[in-house]
């Protein structure tokens, strides 16, 4: 390991000379005498309409988005595929968690941790796509209410640090929701920070009320949004968090955009849509804007009309409803019900659709780490035709889901699910 420039953890650097600079080439962020905040990229002023995920660079920028934010960046790579499709990056420097083990108070493993983000930043500070560093993610943790002090403490040691070696790019750091002590820790603690990242689902439209009260004068991204989130979202009685219809993601995302926008002006800079790719947290279904499969989902076409003003030429298909006497009830083994998806008065004639029983998960983790997606049930749907399905029950006692997959074959798609429970009512 390269010898540190900075000294023992916790330990202040010197502060930085003279106020963020910019130029020709870089973005500038800029603060009117009115105090409404703006980012310059090229002298123009541009608000961020953007995505957090991978792949499909090319489809996401046709959609209107200008960019792209990672969480984790190792190299170019993701900034060489954003460039060639004319977006903008908001690189992810991964910042360790405590709750993963990662202990600050440990000198060697913190000045490690600096070393390797400052390497990158050295390697990437120069690449035409860079828009800003995102510098970690939820790192302040879940633990207490005001975050990690000591988290705290160092994400201003990294600031200031990466604007010694990168001076030409704001730094972002993202926080898990816009609670009062949080608030008010991320103001007192990180004063280099130049945008305030927040990420929220249910909680998005308290953020520029929250930020007023809590007298941050800086500006903001929403750096993550979307569904309401399953920690938010009502449940059953034996836990299963009901999971929002597709209509109603897609009517979230579109109405949590549009506020932030006009609530937000002069101090909002953005917002990125989460997850623009696939992912199994709690359900395979509940944050991605793409089905498993590679379809777009409703959430897609609500982005869209978000960034161009347009619906998409071709909407995805609608689920109106998914109805069945299984929803949410406590029923016996070897049962068999009926279920049956409702389209809407204009469903297309030619769907797609597959009926399956999915266990429910049983690796609920927190804070977006990985989970193992539950197992598929084989044996369960007996017959499917004409948008209806004959369901057998799990013979194994416990909670499950009956997903629908619906695809109209022109990339397209649009999902729902039901959770029921098989066997005695739990405890």
């Amino acid at each position: 390991m390269k010898s540190s420039p900075i000294g023992e953890p916790g330990a202040a650097p010197p502060s930085l000379a003279g106020p963020f600079v910019a130029s020709p080439q870089c973005p500038a962020l800029v603060q009117s005498a009115e105090g409404a905040w703006r980012l310059l990229r090229g002298g123009e002023p541009g608000l961020v309409h953007g995505a957090g995920g991978a792949g499909r660079l090319g489809f996401l920028a046709s959609l209107g988005a200008t960019t792209l934010r990672t969480w984790h960046t190792t190299d170019a790579s993701d900034l060489d595929q954003a460039h060639a499709h004319g977006l903008d990056v908001m690189a992810g420097l991964t910042v360790a968690h405590e709750r993963h083990g990662f202990n600050y108070a440990d000198r060697a493993a913190v000045l490690a941790q600096r070393e390797r983000i400052l390497d990158l930043v050295r390697q990437l500070k120069n690449h035409p796509a860079l828009l800003l560093w995102g510098l970690g993610n939820e790192a302040e943790g879940f633990e207490r209410p005001d975050g990690s002090p000591a988290v705290w403490r160092e994400l201003e040691i990294l600031t200031r640090l990466i604007k010694e070696e990168d001076p030409f790019h704001p730094v972002c750091t993202v926080i898990a929701g816009p609670g009062e002590e949080k608030l008010a820790a991320f103001d007192r603690h990180c004063p280099s920070v130049d945008i305030l990242g927040i990420n929220a689902y249910g909680g998005a439209p308290l953020i520029p009320d929250a930020i007023v009260r809590a007298g941050i004068s800086r500006p903001y991204l929403l750096t993550e949004f979307g569904p309401t989130g399953h920690w938010e979202s009502p449940a059953t009685p034996w836990g299963a968090p009901i999971e929002p219809p597709a209509r109603e993601k897609a009517r979230t995302y579109l109405v949590t955009h549009r506020e932030m926008m006009a609530r937000g002006q002069g101090r909002c800079l953005g917002t990125f849509a989460f997850l623009w790719g696939q992912k199994q947290e709690v359900t395979a279904t509940w944050y991605g804007m793409f089905l498993p499969t590679g379809e777009r989902t409703p959430a897609v076409d609500a982005m869209t009309l978000a960034w161009t003003g347009r619906p998409p030429a071709r909407p995805c298909p609608q689920l109106h409803a998914l109805h069945s006497h299984l929803d949410g009830v406590v029923v016996a083994p070897g049962r068999t019900f009926e279920a049956e998806a409702d389209f809407g008065p204009a469903a297309p004639s030619d769907l797609s659709l597959d009926w399956l029983v999915v266990a429910e998960s049983s690796d609920r983790r927190i804070g977006g780490d990985p989970e193992a997606a539950p197992p598929e049930i084989p044996g369960c749907i007996l017959a499917t035709h004409n948008g209806r399905a004959t369901v057998r029950t799990p013979d194994t006692p416990g909670p499950y889901r009956l997903f629908l997959y619906a695809r109209d074959g022109h990339g397209g798609g649009t999902t729902g699910n039901l959770p029921f429970h098989v066997g005695p009512r739990p405890g």
